[in-house]
């Protein structure tokens, strides 16, 4: 029987058991517990931010961002486009906008210059945004810089959602420390995972202080259960927390092992005609955590659906890249500020298989399915 090639499937270590055993041992199974907090302080020290809360996913991280960023009903917020909806569905959760910020193609990530223009204009009007929500897409961080200045000139919060991006770089140091607030996910698909769960971190103590009480269903410090705010059961188990110290061990390991991934397509399929890969900019480190590529149909002699489904005859899971976000039914009402460049990746990108437990016969059989299409 054929094996299935999937996209990006979890991949353990060998201390994650070790630390869940911990956890039946001494009984901490629910929220909170020492692996909790030892997950929090590992986890700056490894993205060297000064604070971090963990949480049930990435989703109510960045929920929790918002509102920590003091995000209204009716509130405008700059959002990358080309994403997965969990960047921008928070904003909704508050009952504020997002209004979608189009990509470059350096980075495939969030344009520095459209989003300058975008602030500029809106300053002129007295109609700023609230926050600006950038994504560190696909592993490869946005180019924060420029972003940061913009964001900073115009007195408008900065949130990164570098749920994808843990252990990229960006001028040596992580993406998601660099905003007021930056969020990280361990789904079950990422880079590592504690099968569900997430992380925000902060430089601000106060704010993560807040992000753990908000997420602890905001129980007042009384010795009865008293609420002054409506809070959130968003607080990680100390269980899934010790597999996430586990898992940080091996990131770096886990890292590699996806760029190496992409090194393998690259040399096997980047001189066929009509394909490219998505950039690596110069300014750091791509993790790779999805290898992505564009198809030329007039040059390579297919689409990009055709080779997916191709590939899913042959069982190997290959996905269109993220949908923009402004093309999605729930959000037809928002605005965009541009949307051309995110509509075409999204028209030509394919996402191949990238985690990092495949075997070099897996790589051989999805380069070899891609270069049949081709000649054949």
């Amino acid at each position: 029987m054929t094996k299935q090639i999937l996209l990006s499937t979890p991949h353990m270590g060998d201390l994650e058991q070790k630390f869940v055993q911990e956890a039946f041992d001494t009984n901490w199974i629910a929220p909170v517990g020492p692996h909790v907090d030892a997950f929090e302080q590992e986890f700056c020290q490894v993205v060297g931010a000064k604070h971090a809360a963990a949480v049930s996913s990435g989703t109510a991280a960045l929920h929790l961002a918002l509102e920590l960023a003091g995000i209204q009903p009716g509130d405008e917020v700059f959002c990358s486009t080309l994403t997965f909806i969990a960047s921008a569905s928070p904003i909704t959760y508050l009952k504020a906008k997002p209004v979608f910020i189009d990509s470059d193609r350096t980075t495939w990530n969030i344009d520095p210059n459209l989003l300058r223009e975008a602030l500029e204009k809106r300053a002129k009007i007295g109609k700023l945004p609230k926050a600006v929500v950038i994504v560190h897409l696909y592993g490869q961080s946005a180019d924060i810089d420029p972003i940061l200045a913009a964001c900073s000139e115009y007195e408008v919060p900065l949130i990164e959602d570098a749920a994808e991006s843990l252990g990229a770089t960006y001028k040596g140091k992580s993406p998601g420390i660099f905003g007021k607030i930056g969020i990280f996910s361990f789904n079950g698909n990422k880079i590592i995972t504690t099968s569900g769960g997430g992380m925000l971190v902060s430089d601000d103590e106060n704010i993560v202080a807040r992000a753990r009480f908000l997420a602890t269903q905001a129980r007042d410090n009384a010795p009865h259960y008293q609420h002054s705010v409506v809070g959130y059961n968003y607080r990680l188990s100390n269980v899934l927390a010790g597999i996430g110290r586990g898992q940080l061990r091996v990131l770096e390991a886990r890292v590699n092992a996806r760029r190496h991934n992409c090194e393998v397509y690259q040399q096997a399929l980047g001189k066929l005609p009509g394909i490219e890969f998505m950039p690596e900019a110069d300014f750091g480190r791509a993790t790779r955590w999805l290898t992505c590529l564009t198809i030329d149909q007039a040059a390579f002699g297919v689409d990009r659906e055709q080779v997916r489904l191709t590939l899913a005859k042959q069982k190997i899971e290959a996905r269109p890249v993220w949908k923009p976000l402004h093309l999605q039914p729930v959000f037809a009402e928002c605005e965009v500020i541009g949307g051309a460049i995110a509509e075409d990746l999204f028209d030509r990108g394919l996402c191949l298989p990238s985690g990092s437990n495949l075997t070099a016969e897996d790589l051989q059989r999805v380069t070899q399915a891609i270069a049949e299409i081709y000649t054949g």
